[in-house]
């Protein structure tokens, strides 16, 4: 049995009147039998089905939220646990409203999508950073409503932010590599140059767990306009969890491999008395015998035999064998 894909004279009356301006007219036409409810719909106005269920920026929230603890890692003298929040879709003039007007505002412009971003940090967390940097308690806080920042804690701002915008960066690589520049600090909302109040913004919500204090949060706000070329991009399902093609292990022996060892050639050995020692003047000459390899000692372990050189001109040794008592 096949079904017509026309439209019947009810739908196209309901379609009409919708046009026209009386919707409801249209919806009672064409739901007489009363099995589904059904509200007013404006193409253009869902804009949470731009960006699908937000996946890859979740992904992405969860790696910055862990590259993030580094940054705030100075300050406590531990690594806290900074926990990304489901993103959500508000106007800017709804996010202002509920919001305090004396902020921390660094914003910061977004090469690749042609616009930028907006990094939110309340007064409250500022100071108990400042604080806890400069030896304080981090649970004594006392908060005082005021409308500037002092120049030592401009400098905490400035030191936070360009962190956390390196780790955005880090974390924002496996989708897409975006550049941040001109960043710029403002102190209030009232004045800050970042969108409209009607448009439509996703916040991006990240709760900081503090020793010994109630837990805080700063916010990522990201225009909606901006990511909506990367909407695509944005609903795919990200598999991969390395960053810069190293995986945890690989960056760990990374580490390892970069620590510093003392090497050191040994000529020969003498043993004296513990009375001939203490006999020692200055200018006094002490015989040696240079028997056989010389000694190659990393950090007070023999590795190799070696034999002195020259090389250009300059003083050399040459690796002949292998300790193996130490291999």
């Amino acid at each position: 049995m096949s079904t017509s894909s026309k439209l019947s004279k009810p739908e196209v009356d309901a379609l009409i009147a919708g046009l026209d301006g009386d919707a409801a007219a249209g919806v009672d036409a064409t739901l007489a039998s009363g099995e589904k409810r059904v509200r007013d719909f404006k193409f253009g106005s869902d804009d949470l089905s731009l960006l699908g269920d937000y996946y890859a920026l979740r992904v992405i929230n969860e790696r910055f939220a862990r590259f993030s603890r580094g940054v705030f890692q100075p300050m406590l003298r531990v690594q806290p646990r900074v926990t990304a929040l489901n993103p959500s879709v508000t106007t800017f003039e709804d996010y202002s409203f509920s919001s305090e007007p004396f902020m921390s505002l660094t914003l910061a412009r977004i090469e690749m999508l042609r616009g930028n971003l907006m990094m939110v940090i309340s007064p409250e967390l500022i100071s108990k950073l400042t604080n806890a940097y400069y030896g304080g308690n981090l649970g004594i806080v006392k908060i005082l409503r005021r409308s500037e920042f002092t120049s030592t804690e401009d400098r905490i701002i400035e030191i936070i932010t360009d962190g956390l915008i390196e780790a955005l960066d880090v974390a924002w690589s496996e989708l897409i590599k975006l550049e941040f520049s001109e960043v710029s600090r403002e102190e209030n909302l009232q004045f800050v140059s970042f969108v409209e109040d009607a448009e439509q913004i996703i916040c991006c919500t990240f709760e900081i767990q503090l020793p010994g204090t109630e837990a805080a949060s700063f916010d990522v706000l990201y225009p909606l306009q901006t990511l909506k070329p990367i909407a695509a991009q944005l609903r795919s399902r990200m598999q991969s969890d390395s960053v810069d093609s190293l995986s945890w292990t690989e960056r760990l022996q990374n580490a390892v491999f970069n620590v510093p060892l003392s090497c050191t050639a040994r000529l020969t050995s003498v043993d004296r008395s513990m009375a001939q020692v203490l006999q020692f003047q200055v200018d006094d000459i002490l015989p040696i015998t240079i028997n056989g390899p010389l000694e190659l000692v990393v950090e007070e372990r023999e590795f190799f035999e070696a034999e002195l050189g020259d090389v250009g001109g300059t003083l050399a040794i040459s690796l002949l064998k292998q300790n193996l008592k130490n291999k």
